[in-house]
């Protein structure tokens, strides 16, 4: 029996490094979500929603930095209730992939930006399941009411209609900075002089989708970095 999508992609990407950080900085609040969404394999709501509250009554603005994979969807329901009852003005920044459950985050905030080059994912909730068929009918009526929620965000959101936004999620829709911004998902496009380095740091084959620019490597000119390079060139120069 092939292993569940939702376990391949957790255990996929569990040897990458936690990364989430949270500073401040001259009265604005910066937290780093650059991991997967869930207590035993990355970011907890728990750990985020405790950050942002001590944050809360230090700073005047709170903006979230975000690539992430996605990950538990209750989790980051949690985190997204913490942040739309802030009192102070919040910005999300989407800074390579927002996807899956990391998609609900961006929705409550004030306002939401995204790189151009970066990705937003929408899709059908998943879990994992054991049991005879009255458990797994519980779970398939779970699954359902967990899509309904999820709808209400993107729609509240957009002002999107929900048979469009539906057939979206089914389909497991990835979106460009350009279509999210034409659908409501962001308000602006971030432009930047380069693309973002981050097509290759996440393993998200568990997808059915995946634009083949997260599945590949950058091209090395996206790689090349003049800095660096005139800096070995000195130290060349000089031996």
């Amino acid at each position: 029996m092939p292993m569940p999508k939702l376990l391949q992609l957790f255990l996929d990407n569990q040897a990458r490094p936690k990364d989430f950080r949270a500073v401040r900085n001259e009265g604005r609040g910066e937290l780093y979500v650059y991991d997967a969404i869930g207590d035993w394999f990355g970011i907890s709501a728990e750990m985020f929603n405790r950050e942002i509250r001590q944050m809360e009554g230090d700073v005047d603005e709170i903006h979230l930095y975000i690539n992430s994979p996605g990950g538990d969807v209750f989790e980051a329901r949690a985190m997204a209730t913490a942040l739309s009852q802030l009192k102070v003005k919040t910005v999300a920044h989407i800074e390579g992939l927002a996807a899956s459950a990391a998609t609900f985050l961006p929705m409550v905030t004030d306002e939401v930006d995204m790189t151009d080059g970066g990705f937003f994912m929408i899709h059908e909730a998943w879990t994992l399941t054991m049991g005879n068929k009255r458990d797994h009918d519980q779970q398939r009526n779970l699954l359902a009411k967990v899509d309904d929620s999820i709808l209400d965000a993107y729609a509240k959101r957009t002002g999107g209609e929900r048979d469009q936004l539906t057939a979206w999620m089914e389909a497991e829709t990835w979106f460009t900075a350009e279509e999210a911004k034409t659908h409501g998902f962001i308000d602006a496009i971030l432009e930047t002089e380069r693309r973002q380095r981050n097509a290759a740091q996440w393993n998200l084959g568990a997808y059915h989708n995946t634009p083949r620019s997260l599945t590949e490597g950058p091209p090395p000119e996206q790689l090349y970095d003049r800095a660096q390079a005139e800096r070995r060139l000195a130290l060349i120069e000089r031996h």
